[in-house]
């Protein structure tokens, strides 16, 4: 939600840039591409099970360098998109005639054609210089796409017409006090209702300047669910403020619940009725502390951490509350195990493999043991990076550009091959490969053997050999 160096309080978007975009179609559509009835998607952010995992059944020569595709101009924004069989789904903002609109694609996965576009007003700018484009992912569903934008618009648009069913402004409908970078939260899908981390207040904190919020107050409205056929309120919950955190959920005693990571405590919630069952603070104490990574779930454990003081927590959770099994030590950063900042961690048979650290150079790639919280190892690079499992690797990208496959190996750290993808290249076709620039803030997404990475003003999609 899915957080930088140049800012103190630091960009925290993983999490889905505004001028016309156009795509560069490549590709001849082979065996090997993705198809309508593959099974195959990323319909959100993290994946299909939010825990950055390729949605494929391929295997790969990490040897050999990827063929590039197709490449897509995109507007203001941090996220990258999410998958339907062969649609891609891209999110971002542009500036036209009268005035800045955020803006929906639906391209085919295989030609990068657009096959259309939406766009809406919006009225958004950010208090530190950052881009004004939506910071979120689409969510999608077999009917539907549902946005949640950076000045917090939930849209849902009808896959096959394009057309919007319902919309609500909930920084109006709720009182939403403006964070310091917006909205960067993705909405969260359970049966059917739409679920977005809103963060209320009451009416009276309206004047209050944007981004103090220690003088604002929660109105009970952290999480709001929405029906999602008409759009109308059907519960809200949790005195809190928004993160830019995503909610998921997680399976407790046989039930689905949802948890969400929002601006003070980790809360868990009953989604049928809106309940919440427990909450957990967990939050630096000082103004510009700022949440952004996804719970990492494992059975009845989950993983949270933040990188401004108090590092993470492993928590033993049931249906009446969390306790910890570990917890690093406060104001410690050199006995900490991981400091997450926008990148959420990746969980790979009891280790966990991620980005610890603000702001280069305080951040490392390291991996930590699940249970323990031992710190196995750690990359000396000092840059920031998010990572996609695929199978036994990941693909780690850091925010300049580097793609690594990395081995997911607790005993070292195991390059399996390096790309520079922010260099202008050819790949083995002989086919001139454009780059993607700082700030590359997205984990990539792999579905079949299609890989996207996304940098600034471009995202670019390769077919992995």
């Amino acid at each position: 939600m899915a957080f930088v160096a140049r800012c103190q309080v630091g960009i925290l978007f993983l999490i889905a840039f505004g001028i016309a975009g156009f795509a560069i179609p490549l590709a001849v559509v082979g065996e090997d591409a993705v198809t309508p009835g593959s099974g195959l998607r990323w319909p959100r952010l993290l994946g299909e099970d939010f825990d950055g995992n390729a949605a494929t059944k391929q295997t790969f020569d990490w040897s050999e360098k990827p063929r590039f595709v197709w490449s897509l101009e995109v507007g203001e924004g941090y996220g990258l998109g999410s998958v339907w069989g062969d649609e891609y789904f891209q999110f971002d903002a542009e500036s036209t005639e009268s005035g800045p609109q955020e803006r929906l694609r639906c391209l085919d996965l295989n030609t990068g054609k657009v096959k259309w576009q939406d766009a809406r007003p919006l009225q958004y700018r950010d208090m530190y210089g950052y881009e004004s484009g939506p910071r979120s992912t689409p969510t999608l569903d077999s009917q539907s796409v549902f946005t949640f934008g950076v000045a917090g618009e939930l849209v849902c648009r009808d896959r096959s017409t394009h057309q919007v069913r319902w919309a609500v402004d909930t920084n109006k409908k709720y009182v939403v006090v403006q964070n310091f970078f917006g909205v960067g939260s993705s909405p969260l899908l359970v049966d059917d209702l739409v679920i977005v981390m809103v963060g209320g207040s009451p009416a009276e904190d309206a004047s209050i300047a944007p981004g103090r919020l220690d003088r604002v107050s929660p109105n009970g409205s952290v999480l709001v669910a929405f029906d999602k056929v008409t759009g109308k309120e059907r519960w809200k919950c949790g005195d809190d403020l928004a993160s830019y955190s995503s909610p998921r959920t997680m399976q407790i005693d046989g039930q689905t619940r949802v948890l969400v990571y929002a601006r003070d405590n980790l809360w868990c919630v009953d989604p049928k009725f809106g309940k919440v069952l427990w909450k957990y603070s967990h939050r630096a104490d000082i103004l510009e502390s700022a949440i952004a990574m996804t719970p990492v779930v494992d059975a009845n454990q989950v993983f949270i951490s933040e990188c401004y003081q108090i590092g993470s927590v492993l928590l033993n959770v049931s249906a009446q509350k969390a306790e910890a099994v570990w917890k690093d030590p406060p104001f410690d950063r050199r006995s900490q195990a991981m400091r997450s900042h926008w990148a959420t961690p990746v969980l790979i048979d009891g280790f966990l493999y991620g980005c610890s650290g603000r702001n280069a150079p305080d951040s490392d790639f390291r991996c930590i043991q699940w249970d323990t919280g031992e710190v196995k190892w750690s990359d000396s690079r000092r840059t920031r990076a998010s990572a996609t499992r695929v199978g036994d690797v990941m693909l780690v990208l850091e925010e300049r550009g580097t793609l690594q496959v990395v081995k997911a190996n607790p005993e070292k750290f195991e390059l399996l091959s390096e790309w520079r993808l922010d260099q202008t290249d050819t790949d083995q076709d002989n086919v001139e490969v454009p780059p993607i620039r700082y700030p590359c803030w997205s984990a990539p997404i792999v579905v079949g053997n299609r890989m996207l990475v996304r940098g600034d003003e471009r995202v670019v999609c390769f077919e992995l050999r």
